[in-house]
């Protein structure tokens, strides 16, 4: 039975919840919230035994054997890193880290203390993910990737009011592009490797992080569009353009309808799979999988693909002048 700790108190750790209840192996064994009274709070709504307010108590704790890392961006790699030395498995959310630089470091502790690290980037993970990586020799020659994730923001309306909530403080390594763009570039990546070039453009906001972008990500033989917003809605599908069809994809950051139409006037073709309502169990179960066999590199999630990524947010930031206090390092 692998013990696993949670820090944070937010809607994705109450999602993170509901999962890992319906996943065999896995005990939540503990909460840490900064505020005792409202970690008290979460610990006593979802019947967890454990409770810290103090990050070195818990990670020095014989209570658990991993945690989950559900903290806001700019907290991940130091608090990953602190499990990690005290021999503690780490689900971190995405993104992992601020910059390449605090998952290199990342990496190095996973190595040195033999525990798991993985991204909790969830979409690789799902049925209709591998319904679109084991079908896209049917497309042809692959010549466009468009991928858009725009959600305006349950926040925005409060920042236009003058209340500058976490998800747009650049201190603690926001914006949409990390925040949402992240959901587009991941599956580009894992499908077709690291872009040869990126270019990027967004629309700042006076707080200093990006309220929305774009990226153009060129590749030898096809290129790759991307959009995404914290300000505005948008219901498009995500598409992948062949020579021969075009494949389909309702929601890029969780997929949950896949098809392709052809150009030679075959029917269209329905590849969509059944698929858990919380598409968070998925990569919880590999979590436990991985650490049941003493693994500590995730062969999906690995850590090339998540410094690929990494390398190519930043290069995207540096473009549109975005940064971090993290990255003074």
């Amino acid at each position: 039975m692998l013990r696993i700790g949670i820090i944070g108190s937010n809607f994705i750790t109450e999602t993170f919840v509901d999962a890992a209840r319906k996943v065999a192996g896995l005990q939540l064994a503990a909460h840490y919230s900064r505020s005792a009274e409202r970690g008290a709070e979460f610990a006593d709504r979802f019947g967890i035994p454990v409770r810290f307010t103090n990050l070195e108590e818990m990670a020095a704790s014989d209570a658990i054997d991993a945690v989950y890392v559900a903290s806001p961006n700019s907290f991940h790699a130091p608090q990953a890193i602190l499990f990690m030395q005290h021999g503690k498995h780490v689900l971190c959310e995405k993104p992992i880290a601020s910059n390449t630089r605090e998952l290199k470091e990342m990496i190095a502790a996973s190595r040195e203390h033999g525990v798991l690290l993985m991204e909790a980037m969830k979409s690789t993970f799902l049925p209709n993910f591998a319904a679109v990586r084991d079908n896209l020799h049917k497309l042809g020659d692959i010549r466009q990737y468009f991928a858009s994730y725009c959600q305006y923001s349950s926040r925005y309306d409060r920042y236009k009011e003058g209340e500058i909530l976490n998800a747009f403080k650049p201190e603690l390594s926001n914006g949409s592009l990390v925040d949402i763009g992240i959901y587009c570039i991941y599956p580009l990546v894992a499908l077709f490797g690291k872009p040869e070039k990126v270019q990027a453009s967004a629309v700042m906001m006076e707080s200093g992080v990006d309220g929305r972008g774009g990226l153009l990500l060129s590749y030898k033989g096809m290129d790759a569009v991307v959009t995404h917003s914290k300000l505005s809605d948008s219901y498009l599908p995500s598409e992948i353009q062949g020579e021969s069809g075009i494949m389909l994809i309702e929601r890029i950051s969780q997929p949950n309808a896949v098809r392709v139409q052809y150009r030679d006037g075959r029917p269209e073709e329905e590849l969509t799979q059944p698929q858990e309502e919380n598409t968070m169990i998925y990569e919880i179960q590999e979590f436990v999988r991985l650490v049941s066999e003493g693994k500590t590199e995730s062969d999906i999630n690995t850590f090339e693909l998540s410094l690929s990524v990494m390398e190519i947010l930043d290069e995207a930031r540096r473009q549109i002048g975005l940064e971090f206090p993290a990255d003074r390092g």
